[in-house]
């Protein structure tokens, strides 16, 4: 079975082709980072348009990038949500329409699915049941993985998504667009020994994050510096630390609370490098084996999506074309 994978649930146009003899065959992805830098976020109407600008193209590129002919493709699979409403209706809309030209089945797939298999995509892959912390722009989650399709939330962002923490205090700092990886490299530059910022929501019970205190502790302590080039690096590695922290803390409680000891790390936050230096801990303390995707699929691609749809439509596929997509969707609503 060969699937193509379609991904437009936010600003990354993204497109695989995945086999499930040869693997990934080939994949691109399209950022609209210049697109949305002048605004200092994603701005929805014009990421919508964007994908439908440049879809098309980035799959006629991944096609020619495998050498394969459209009639050897088995199945479509796109991200029906969460997202954006416009951009998820421009994928599902170019989705249906290539399956009904070439007569072949589609489904939906739910974004984080996606980030929860991507790891499976590398050499060696997590083997179920196994712990994910799913850490984006938009998302924070703790997820018990004991199958494909079978999950259990252990732990959510109450608020803001850690990524998306990230980028507002990128944007505070004065920072280019995104302002997660530009804050990663000013922090670089920090004085480890200024500023200590709490570790939210560490104090109490519980696998659950909140973000939201900390960029207002983050806020206040800014305005109450010179806002020096040296007081900006100083904050911006005071406020990693902490979410760092915070994150390993959460993930070693999540080993101990299941007994499980594969830790799978997704989404674009799992790319930052001070996360991926603290989380080696866990390999030495409590015998941790940590499992990452290659950078590229750390953040939104079209290959996650190519895998889930490739086991997903091996159930079955929506016989429809009518187009629905789910700019909210719970993971725990997802069909076993």
């Amino acid at each position: 079975m060969r699937i193509l994978g379609i991904e437009t649930s936010c600003d990354d146009t993204g497109v695989a082709l995945f086999d499930a003899q040869l693997g990934l065959l080939a994949h691109a992805t399209y950022s609209q980072t210049t697109t949305h830098a002048p605004y200092g976020g994603v701005v929805p109407e014009l990421a919508s348009r964007d994908h439908t600008h440049k879809l098309l193209a980035v799959i006629n590129t991944v096609i020619q990038e495998a050498e394969i002919a459209p009639r050897t493709i088995d199945g479509i699979a796109y991200t029906a949500g969460p997202g954006l409403n416009g951009a998820l209706l421009v994928g599902a809309a170019f989705a249906k329409a290539l399956g009904y030209a070439w007569n072949i089945p589609t489904i939906g797939i739910h974004h984080m699915e996606g980030h929860l298999l991507a790891a499976m995509l590398e050499e060696p892959a997590p083997t179920f049941p196994f712990i994910s912390l799913l850490v984006s722009g938009g998302h924070t989650l703790l997820v018990e993985v004991f199958t494909i399709g079978k999950y259990k939330i252990l732990g959510e962002s109450l608020d803001d998504a850690a990524g998306e923490a990230f980028d507002k205090i990128g944007k505070l700092l004065g920072l280019p667009y995104p302002g997660g990886p530009a804050l990663a490299k000013l922090a670089e530059e920090g004085d480890p020994k200024r500023f200590h910022f709490p570790r939210p929501l560490t104090n109490r019970a519980g696998l659950d994050f909140s973000f939201s205190g900390l960029k207002t502790f983050a806020l206040n302590t800014f305005q109450g510096t010179n806002q020096s080039e040296q007081d900006k690096a100083d904050i911006a590695y005071a406020f990693q630390e902490a979410v760092v922290d915070t994150l390993f803390i959460k993930c070693k409680r999540a080993i101990k609370a299941t007994g499980l000891n594969r830790l799978v790390i997704a989404g674009g936050v799992g790319a930052n490098q001070r996360l991926r230096s603290k989380l080696t801990e866990l390999t030495t303390s409590a015998g941790t084996v940590i499992y990452y995707p290659r950078l590229e699929f750390c953040t939104d691609n079209g290959a996650m999506i190519a895998y889930a749809g490739y086991q997903r439509l091996k159930l079955g596929s929506d016989p429809t074309l009518e187009i629905h997509v789910h700019p909210r969707w719970p993971m725990d609503t997802l069909k076993k």
